[in-house]
């Protein structure tokens, strides 16, 4: 007995078309608000010279971690610039920070949500599941059809694959707060939003930010797969590397972003134990 198969696609392309008549507006403002925020932070990112962002960052390497992450830092970006590859890789970490913003202000709101509710918790988590499971290019078809290609479909993609650790973790921290504090809250009075702010926020505080460390590195790589439709930036040049066969040129490109992950990276990592000493 054959089993008719189900329709699924069709389904699926018929939600979408569905959207893109009726949600047109709506796509146009998500746009526009993306692409400044990315136009905004790669601006920002080269309206000064670049020795002086090498400097910075160090300094907050250092400020942050240790010296030996400073002088990391200043040898990689220095690395980077000698390559060629700044404004590139300047391209990338725009895209990166919208990214991990969006992802940051929807994913915590959501995760203390989870932590109130047993019932948004058990809707949201498989949800989660599937976005962290789906192969990341499907996202990219649904990006494109909505948003056009450029950065913004790229940003948007990166935002489903990276902002599930986020939910999770801000559950999970807000969670783990002890049951006696927060009765001995509940006994002195505090409002909801006191409970939250003065004593579960600042318990879960390194909890949350291991999770915001995990998608900062989710968002870094879709930077090259982001590249596929049309967003500039470091991952265009691994990409073109991929396609024509240069070897170097792609290895040059792949070092640039390991510079730039394992400083965003390292940087997270020290903010967590700092919040934590």
């Amino acid at each position: 007995m054959n089993i008719p198969k189900l329709p699924l696609g069709d389904w699926i392309e018929t939600l979408e078309r569905w959207l893109e008549d009726h949600l047109d507006p709506l796509f146009d403002m998500i746009r526009l608000i993306i692409g400044s925020m990315t136009d905004a932070f790669y601006a920002g990112l080269t309206a000064v010279p670049a020795v002086v962002i090498m400097i910075l960052i160090s300094l907050i390497a250092w400020k942050i971690v240790n010296l030996r992450l400073a002088l990391f830092a200043f040898a990689g970006l220095a690395l980077i610039h000698n390559l060629n590859l700044w404004e590139p890789s300047m391209q990338s970490l725009a895209l990166v920070l919208t990214a991990s913003i969006l992802s940051i202000a929807l994913g915590i709101p959501i995760g203390i949500a989870c932590a109130r509710s047993n019932a948004l918790q058990h809707a949201v988590m498989p949800m989660l599941d599937f976005m962290q499971t789906m192969p990341a290019f499907v996202y990219l078809l649904p990006a494109v059809s909505f948003f056009s290609l450029g950065v913004v479909p790229g940003v948007i993609a990166s935002v489903i694959f990276a902002i599930p650790p986020t939910i999770r973790l801000t559950n999970l921290g807000i969670r783990q707060v002890p049951q006696d504090l927060v009765e001995a809250a509940d006994a002195f009075g505090s409002t909801p939003l006191q409970k939250l702010v003065k004593l579960q926020m600042p318990i879960a505080l390194p909890t949350i930010m291991a999770g915001i460390n995990q998608t900062i590195m989710l968002s870094l790589s879709m930077v090259v797969i982001a590249s596929m439709i049309g967003a500039q930036g470091v991952g265009a040049y691994v990409y073109r590397a991929v396609t024509q066969a240069k070897t170097g040129v792609g290895f040059e490109a792949g070092i640039a972003i390991v510079i730039i992950a394992i400083l965003l990276d390292r940087l997270t990592q020290g903010a967590v134990k700092r919040k934590k000493s």
